[in-house]
């Protein structure tokens, strides 16, 4: 019997130690450290800041209405177009940034927790990988708005995103890929659909993150 125990030790040690090596391995071509969180967060942000945004294009709405109305039109109360652009934005780039951070927060949580680097050579070409489509369709997108196709600015960011997010897949979780492609998906649908950017958009950056968010917990952190 003892024999026998020693002899599928001996079996299992070989197996045991190519699961080893490939754990070494894709600790050092992947990063594995993303957090579940870090979605979840990202995706309840995005949601905000539609809704703000939302809030801000019924006000302009309703400022429409009420001045083809006589006598209810207040030049000093007047919402413009300029104005609402100029919230737009604004809320466009809090909405990045809070974003950014709270996912920021929570993978190093978990990288400090995995005693796996924040910043290395992997993480490096994450980035790289990463930022480029996104700078690519930033400036496609500012061309855009010169030329007055604001429709357009919604699908961009969807599908340029999730282009991002498919290119640097092969550097950190599988499962990114899949959520590229829920956002090239939408972005693609929504150029259809082109007056519904808003809801796209909230559909996009927010609901798929806040659900691949609470897969990659249920699957890796849980």
């Amino acid at each position: 019997m003892y024999y026998k125990v020693l002899y599928m030790d001996s079996q299992h040690q070989p197996l045991e130690t190519l699961q080893d090596i490939k754990r070494i391995m894709e600790r050092s071509s992947r990063f594995i450290s993303l957090s579940g969180w870090s979605g979840v967060s990202a995706g309840i942000c995005a949601l905000i800041g539609a809704w703000v945004a939302h809030s801000r294009l019924g006000s302009f709405i309703v400022y429409q209405t009420a001045r083809t109305h006589k006598g209810v039109y207040n030049e000093y109360n007047a919402y413009t177009s300029t104005e609402l652009f100029t919230d737009l934005i604004v809320i466009a780039v809090v909405t990045f940034i809070a974003a950014f951070v709270s996912a920021f927060f929570f993978t190093y949580i978990r990288s400090r927790r995995n005693g796996v680097p924040l910043w290395d050579r992997t993480v490096q070409r994450l980035t790289w990988n990463t930022i480029l489509p996104m700078a690519v369709g930033g400036i496609m997108l500012l061309r855009a708005l010169q030329m007055g196709y604001y429709e357009l600015v919604a699908p961009g960011c969807l599908i340029f995103y999730g282009l991002a997010l498919v290119n640097a897949s092969k550097y950190t979780l599988g499962e990114v890929r899949y959520l590229g492609y829920g956002q090239i998906f939408l972005g693609i649908l929504n150029l259809w659909i082109i007056n519904e950017g808003l809801y796209f958009w909230a559909a996009g950056f927010g609901v798929l993150h806040i659900l691949y968010g609470a897969v990659m917990w249920w699957k890796y952190e849980r």
